[in-house]
């Protein structure tokens, strides 16, 4: 019995880090490595003219600095810039300002740069917009800005399921002068990523399906905006081919096609978070302009889903490929990482954030 124990033990005991590495897969030629560790619950990430990356959470409740001093591709100090706020999961930069996105508010934090040159006992901050919907179930933000300078928001719907008013289920623009919130799109239940499409303009968002419907349905979602306040089918139609058992009984997905269907149907529960038209020229000439998907991973299927960072290939405005550049997040059922979204580095190697086990990866090619 004791030697039985012991084995458990040894079954069950946590991997180290370096572990945790040598059990993911990447394509031939890319290699992956940690930028930093210890970043609680590190969720959206923005990076400066200077290369400073910033790292909200999502749990934590705190945004992070991580400076590499000598650039060798690993953070080499972490400073807390702020704690104790509401889910500030969503950042964005903009002249030299770090946009962070709160449950009910946006920050900002006015040349932060500058702020951490002058090792500055406070980071001093300034509310921006307080006109947010405050319930936390789906509330928090990934935020980008758009090409025509103002800041995309989401708010998801406060449920699993219902119908809420036109404060939920949309990605809003919101300007930075006027403060007015425009709809972007609408019939969504929880996005958590979005990027536009360097080539086309084209805004690109994930969304996160229903729970309790089983394993198997409904679908999560890959999504473009093609038109102004497009809506998308939540609650009425889940992936473009689902019914929702109580908002369209009765009825038939021809009373609904004047929603948009998605451009991809993911399966259920993966929960694709980040979103990120891969911009740079490091990677191969064929990733370029590669669209990458965080999937987050299930909490509440049978047999645990996602866990892994994927590539979409997207020609004429579909997606026509849909494969890994990271598994292994998940081994024999039990959770080594979950990632959540992407940031590049001016070199063009890829940052991913994992709120699981509170790390930055950085991802590079090397051909030989």
């Amino acid at each position: 019995m004791k030697h039985i124990l012991i084995l458990l033990s040894c079954l069950l005991a946590p991997l180290s880090s370096a572990q945790i590495l040598d059990k993911l897969s990447l394509p031939s030629g890319y290699e992956i490595s940690y930028f930093a560790q210890d970043v609680d619950n590190a969720r959206q990430m923005a990076v400066s003219a200077n290369g400073i990356v910033y790292v909200g959470s999502r749990k934590a409740g705190k945004v992070h600095a991580l400076i590499d001093d000598n650039k060798d591709g690993i953070a080499d100090r972490k400073i807390v810039l702020a704690e104790k706020l509401n889910m500030p999961s969503g950042l964005a930069m903009k002249n030299g300002n770090l946009f962070v996105a709160e449950v009910s508010r946006v920050i900002r934090f006015s040349d932060i740069d500058l702020q951490l040159k002058r090792q500055a006992k406070s980071f001093d901050y300034d509310v921006v917009f307080d006109d947010l919907p405050d319930k936390r179930h789906h509330g928090w933000k990934f935020i980008r800005f758009a090409n025509n300078g103002e800041l995309l928001i989401p708010v998801g719907v406060a449920c699993n399921i219902c119908e809420e008013d036109p404060k939920f289920g949309r990605i809003f623009s919101l300007n930075l002068t006027t403060k007015k919130l425009t709809t972007v799109a609408q019939g969504v239940r929880n996005s958590v990523g979005f990027d536009t499409n360097p080539k086309t303009g084209n805004l690109w968002f994930s969304d996160n399906g229903r729970d309790m419907m089983g394993d198997d349905i409904p679908p999560d979602e890959i999504n473009r905006v093609s038109k102004p306040q497009e809506h998308f089918g939540f609650p009425f139609v889940h992936g473009g081919s689902v019914l929702d058992p109580e908002y369209a009984k009765n009825k038939t997905l021809m009373d609904f096609q004047h929603f948009s269907a998605p451009k991809l149907a993911l399966q259920a529960h993966v929960a694709p978070l980040g979103l990120h038209f891969y911009r740079g020229t490091h990677f191969p000439e064929e990733r370029h302009n590669t669209l990458l998907v965080a999937e987050h991973g299930s909490w509440n299927r049978s047999k645990k889903v996602g866990y892994r960072v994927m590539m979409a290939t997207i020609k004429g405005g579909e997606v026509t490929a849909y494969e890994p550049l990271v598994s292994g997040f998940l081994s024999k059922e039990q959770t080594l990482g979950r990632p959540v979204a992407f940031a590049e580095l001016a070199d063009g190697t890829l940052l991913v954030s994992d709120d699981y086990a509170n790390a930055i990866y950085r991802i590079r090619y090397n051909n030989k």
